[in-house]
């Protein structure tokens, strides 16, 4: 019997475990040289001055909202196809989220439905490239800087990709990373800001650590440095435990990467043939790091009929999900908001038929040949019950 394939799993080396265990027996364990290591790195690949190691991606993303004085009567534009963090946050700073439905061929928000978005009150815009794909990112940033509205980039599946010359999380005013087990690196749990801004990296380094001022442990500001708060914060910090994991990743990026994208060609060689399955597209002039490997189910199949697809792929071992469902729809945001389905269409039908399959470093092409047979066994068989 041959053992299960899971939806995901991080690329954990030996020199990842000698990082976590040189950190622990160093007795630094939060706000150290590891946290500041990891942070360079990062900013060094992406081309930013500044980074802010935290928690987790989506506390990124509400310290960006909030440095930008994002608050309540504000209006912020996001996406209806994405992880619900990128619409969370935005509450998160008691402003009203406003949905825009997705591209059909990227999954991105489009410029020109954005644009009919903003009003008077319109304060940022959260634009997420949804399964790391930054197509329509440089027309975003372009129309943020025509109504002078300040761009948060949610790059949090997509650290090493980018758009012509551009890297993923360059594209924004802001811009966070997320490194959960399944992102392109991982520490465990964990996120970074980057950003050119001085006073916004300020900010969020302050509001990371309970408002203390940025820098006042490092610079060894007074004795009583530690219980001076300056403003309203969060216990938002990256550890050192983490930092440390994340350094040892970030050494391993390129590798990280390349292992992904011949996961990716692979399954695309193996299903680019089947006209009821629509594949990931990659626009001309983008390089995709590969967060995960989602394919749509064409409109022949139900949202039934999907999760029939998906089940059965479990019962055989084979790991898969749903990515994603959209936002508006989901119990909460229909209860407060009184969204209804057909308010946004493309993310309805989309989030209705994704199955994201297996998909990590170290999936073998005989493991991705299993996956693909499954599925179109679990296809072939609606196809023969309606027959």
């Amino acid at each position: 019997m041959s053992e299960p394939i899971p939806l995901s799993q991080p690329d954990i080396t030996e020199a990842e475990i000698r990082s976590v265990v040189a950190t622990l027996r160093s007795g630094r364990l939060s706000l150290g040289p590891r946290l500041e290591e990891f942070e360079h790195l990062l900013t060094q690949r992406v081309g930013r001055r500044h980074g802010i190691g935290v928690s987790s991606g989506t506390c990124g993303l509400h310290l960006s909202l909030a440095a930008l004085g994002i608050g309540p009567g504000d209006e912020v534009i996001t996406p209806a196809f994405s992880f619900v963090a990128s619409a969370n946050c935005i509450l998160h700073v008691g402003a009203t989220p406003v949905f825009v439905d997705c591209d059909p061929r990227t999954l991105n928000m489009r410029r020109d439905e954005v644009e009919k978005r903003i009003t008077p009150k319109t304060k940022a815009i959260v634009a997420v490239e949804v399964f790391g794909n930054p197509a329509g990112m440089a027309d975003l940033a372009a129309l943020c800087a025509k109504h002078e509205i300040p761009m948060v980039e949610d790059c949090c599946e997509g650290l090493g990709g980018r758009a012509g010359d551009e890297p993923i999380g360059g594209f924004g005013r802001v811009a966070v990373f997320g490194f959960y087990p399944n992102k392109p690196i991982t520490t465990g749990e964990g996120g970074m800001i980057v950003t050119h801004d001085d006073r916004i990296a300020d900010l969020c380094r302050s509001m990371r650590n309970q408002g203390r001022a940025a820098g006042s442990i490092e610079a060894g500001q007074g004795l009583g440095s530690w219980l001076a708060h300056e403003r309203l914060g969060y216990n938002f910090r990256l550890s050192e435990i983490n930092a440390a994991l994340g350094v040892a990743q970030m050494r391993r990026l390129s590798e990280l990467i390349e292992a992904r994208q011949r996961v990716a060609a692979a399954y695309t060689r193996r299903l680019m043939g089947h006209t009821d399955l629509i594949l990931p597209t990659v626009e001309p002039d983008t390089f995709m790091s590969w967060f995960v490997y989602v394919v749509r189910l064409s409109d022949r199949f139900s949202a039934k009929d999907r999760d029939y697809i998906i089940n059965g792929l479990r019962r055989h071992d084979v790991g898969a999900g749903d990515y994603f469902p959209p936002i508006p729809l989901l119990p909460f945001y229909r209860q407060r908001f009184g969204y209804q389905p057909g308010d946004f269409p493309v993310a309805e039908s989309v989030g209705h038929r994704t199955v994201a399959l297996p998909f990590f470093t170290r999936l073998t092409d005989r493991e991705v040949d299993l996956v693909c047979q499954t599925l179109e066994v679990m296809m072939t068989r609606i196809t023969f019950a309606r027959s």
